[in-house]
């Protein structure tokens, strides 16, 4: 008995349990809304032949990137070569019907005046003259238009931009209706996305501000940021172009667009992603990160740690997420302490040893932790140094 109560004696209590905390942040952030965007070309130029004929040659390969005037395709040109040597050919023989009623005016005229020959033959030479010039005029537009068609048989781009798939194989026969390929100018590229009514109606007034702006002074506004599908951010930030002219009223919605720099050509037409934009600063916004907030039942709640080391429950009302930060609207006060990680191994009344919590930074690229400093001793040391705390 005396061995046992011996041991009892010798026995310690077990450590408080350790926990990871930070305080409650008080700061002006800006608060984010996303939706869902759909990016497209600046400029879309479907490339079709201006004359008909059979596909000689394809100048260009699918998915380069083309300057404007540069040949995309030829069409055989024989047919057009034989136009225009005939256009030639009756432009000369209209000449030489001007040059003949020209003498005969020429002739004619001082004989009138010598009264040789009747008046009205010298009349009607000058009509035939003045024919004879009309014609002229006329071979003179068939022999532009024929070099015209001649020229045309050479299918250029109208702009910069990336060749897309080519629609007609050589040797098709194309005709003003075909579709040859899509040449789209991606630098900068366009995002189309659409905000509800409700959305439209509550940023209104900056949104319209913005798109007075940019029409006035040709410089856009509001910076967007753009979150492709692999979960990274767009590196270059975009800007607000303009709000469409009318609210969809099968989906109550309005698009808008914004463009981005594309110098990479990393963006494509189609491509989907979630763009963002700040539309207001929370002024003096209660902070914590969202890892300390728990969803019970419909409500949330917070664990916080007391001056004298012991946690209580306290239910909040949160607000927007800003990152890895979440606002509480209601429930805390600036400076209170709130635990991050060790939450689920402690209960209310509970005594506890507090850490500062080491929070990733969130980036695209590995940046390493940030350590929020410990409650109450910012430049306190403990016997655990080789962590640094």
């Amino acid at each position: 008995m005396s061995a046992a109560c011996g041991r009892a004696e010798g026995g310690s209590a077990p450590p408080p349990p350790v926990v990871e905390v930070v305080h409650v942040a008080q700061r002006d952030v800006p608060i984010y809304r996303e939706w869902v965007a759909t990016l497209d070309g600046s400029l879309n130029a479907r490339i079709q032949p201006r004359v008909t004929g059979y596909l000689l040659a394809q100048r260009t390969r699918e998915g380069t990137v083309v300057r404007k005037g540069e040949v995309l395709f030829e069409i055989d040109p024989r047919p057009f070569r034989a136009a225009l040597d005939q256009a030639r050919a009756e432009l000369a023989q209209r000449l030489a019907d001007a040059a003949r009623t020209a003498r005969d005016v020429e002739r004619d005229r001082p004989l009138v005046e010598a009264r040789a020959v009747p008046r009205s033959q010298l009349e009607n030479d000058l009509q035939l003259h003045r024919a004879a010039v009309g014609a002229v005029e006329a071979a003179r537009a068939a022999v532009r238009e024929a070099e015209l068609d001649l020229g045309f048989t050479q299918v250029r781009s109208l702009i910069d931009g990336i060749v897309g798939v080519t629609e007609e194989q050589v040797g098709n026969l194309v005709t003003p209706a075909s579709v040859l390929t899509t040449v789209s100018q991606v630098d900068p590229v366009r995002a189309w996305f659409a905000i509800s009514e409700e959305e439209y109606l509550d940023t209104t007034s900056r949104l319209h501000a913005a798109a007075l702006t940019s029409t006035t002074s040709g410089r856009p506004t509001v910076p967007f940021e753009l979150l492709l599908a692999d979960g990274t951010t767009y590196p270059h930030r975009g800007l607000f172009l303009f709000v469409n002219r009318q609210i969809d009223s099968l989906t109550g919605t309005i698009r808008l667009a914004a463009t981005f720099p594309n110098p990479d050509y990393l963006l494509r037409p189609g491509q989907f992603g979630r763009i963002r934009t700040a539309i207001r600063i929370a002024r003096n916004a209660l902070l914590v990160p969202q890892r300390a907030v728990r969803e019970l039942q419909g409500t949330w709640q917070v664990m916080v740690l007391a001056p004298d080391s012991t946690v209580r429950v306290q239910p909040v009302e949160v607000g927007p997420q800003v990152e890895s930060m979440w606002v509480i609207e209601r429930g805390l006060h600036p400076g209170q302490v709130v635990i991050v990680e060790g939450a689920q191994k402690v209960r209310p009344g509970m005594k506890v040893t507090a850490r500062p919590y080491r929070m990733t930074a969130p980036t695209n690229g590995d940046r390493g932790a940030t350590t929020l400093p410990l409650p109450g001793a910012s430049d306190r040391r403990t016997s655990r140094g080789t962590n640094g705390y």
